[in-house]
């Protein structure tokens, strides 16, 4: 099983920045994509941004610009780097991994609220 922990929510003024960091632990080496998703409230949960072993990148439309995902293989981190924010943004954010053990499954985080608000 691969275990996620997600920090660096919080609250932001309009045009600010937040960096999202999620931890994987436990079986690392079977990861074969991570990636962030937001939800808010009475709507869906989406894609923002996703990234796979080999560094490649995908990000919704909303996202395109404004956030960066990134991968440091070491520390066994991902991180969601969003600038210029925006109240739209508020969300809880959620990391999630897809790791293949015999067939594939997928981990989520417990999600970090992000709000953005003057």
């Amino acid at each position: 099983q691969v275990q996620l922990v997600e920090s660096g929510g919080g609250l932001v003024q309009p045009g600010g920045s937040l960096r999202l960091s999620c931890a994987a632990s436990g079986n690392i080496f079977s990861i074969y994509a991570m990636g962030w998703y937001r939800q808010a409230p009475g709507k869906q949960r989406e894609l923002v941004a996703s990234i796979t072993r080999g560094g490649s990148t995908n990000y919704a439309d909303s996202a395109k610009g404004r956030f960066t995902i990134s991968r440091d293989n070491a520390e066994n981190t991902v991180y969601l780097q969003m600038n210029s924010l925006k109240p739209e943004d508020t969300a809880v954010y959620f990391c999630n991994a897809d790791y293949r053990v015999g067939r594939s499954y997928t981990s989520w985080g417990q999600g970090t609220q992000v709000t953005v608000s003057s």
